[in-house]
């Protein structure tokens, strides 16, 4: 599909963090969700967390810049036939990433059907 607009995708990636429970929100530490149209290295990359995770922040973690999660807006659109899917897509993708900050990894994302 055509990529969804820039302002109607924020919309969605805002809705897909009301989605997630507010407890979970109320633990993330330091970090900014962004919309970006696509990473200039891995175009067809989803999502990326870039940061530190909780679990390897140590007593030396302080002052540093937020970290980042990226959502890219015309790879998920790319891959998605109508804006149900992309708004889908943009949910998996948001908890996929904000998991990262808390370190789990990949495997086990999959594992528990978030890959």
């Amino acid at each position: 599909m055509n990529a969804v607009p820039l302002a109607r995708f924020e919309e969605l990636v805002a809705d897909a963090l009301d989605e997630v429970p507010a407890e979970l929100l109320g633990l993330l530490d330091n970090v900014v969700v962004l919309v970006e149209d696509r990473h200039p290295d891995e175009p067809d990359l989803l999502g990326l967390y870039d940061g530190y995770a909780l679990t390897e922040r140590g007593a030396d973690y302080g002052g540093a810049l937020p970290d980042r999660i990226m959502i890219y807006r015309e790879a998920i659109c790319d891959i998605c036939e109508d804006e149900e899917q992309v708004a889908e897509e943009v949910t998996v993708t948001v908890v996929h990433e904000i998991a990262h900050h808390f370190g789990i990894d990949d495997e086990k994302l999959h594992a528990l059907g978030w890959g």
